[in-house]
């Protein structure tokens, strides 16, 4: 079995070797970049199965690498940082990040990070597939090939929201909690995150807004969950 690819962006040398050591000790094939350019530049011949990201460095910071790297790929990003700003952890997720991890921490959560990280990204959802194809009005989502329409023109997910929304298209016409949506997408200990599920919900709707004829496809239950639009 071929071996997980994780990039390691930080300025920081120290944390770099200490956590390239780490993971590799995990069987992880690693690679460290020293700046944000370093980077964007290696990401495409390393072709990384998750990227760790540290927010501050100098000359581009990890939120200027998070929009770069978003215009062209969903490769899953956990952002690093010294800060525990709330606002700096919307604004990540709202760029597209997967995770966020503040500074210092122990080498067990990091670990459980990437784990539940790497998981999501592998498709395993608790929610059965029941049948290959979904139509919803607009909307038509093929599971098989993890891709999602509405009408003609095929929206472009990053792997946490296609998990999200096509885990309400499967329970469509049914309130799905904030707990349930979080565990069964991001995983059981991030059930408390109602904020990531937040940001997430916002990008999907974003995304749909214009192709969606001023249809609301996820309403929302203030205090409770959400629920995809059954016709």
């Amino acid at each position: 079995m071929n071996k997980k690819k994780i990039m390691i962006v930080d300025d920081e040398p120290k944390i770099v070797r200490f956590v390239a050591a780490n993971l590799k000790s995990l069987d992880f094939e690693t690679l460290t970049c020293q700046s944000g350019a370093e980077a964007l530049e290696k990401v495409e011949g390393f072709d990384p199965d998750l990227i760790l990201l540290d927010l501050m460095m100098p000359s581009m910071d990890g939120f200027e690498v998070l929009k770069r790297l978003r215009s062209y790929s969903g490769v899953p990003v956990i952002m690093l940082t010294a800060r525990s700003n709330a606002a700096d952890k919307v604004q990540g997720l709202n760029l597209g990040a997967d995770d966020y991890l503040t500074k210092p921490f122990s080498l067990d959560e990091l670990f459980a990070r990437v784990n539940a990280v790497l998981r999501r990204m592998d498709g395993r959802m608790a929610a059965p597939v029941t049948t290959s194809e979904i139509t919803l009005g607009l909307v038509t989502a093929n599971l098989a090939q993890r891709r999602i329409w509405v009408g003609d023109t095929e929206v472009k997910f990053t792997e946490t929201e296609y998990n999200l929304f096509a885990l309400l298209l499967q329970h469509a016409g049914k309130v799905m909690t904030h707990e349930q949506l979080l565990s069964e997408v991001w995983g059981s200990e991030y059930r408390d995150e109602v904020e990531y599920l937040r940001v997430t919900i916002a990008r999907i709707r974003q995304k749909l807004k214009s192709l969606a004829e001023g249809q609301e496809l996820i309403i929302t239950y203030p205090g409770v969950g959400y629920m995809a639009k059954q016709d």
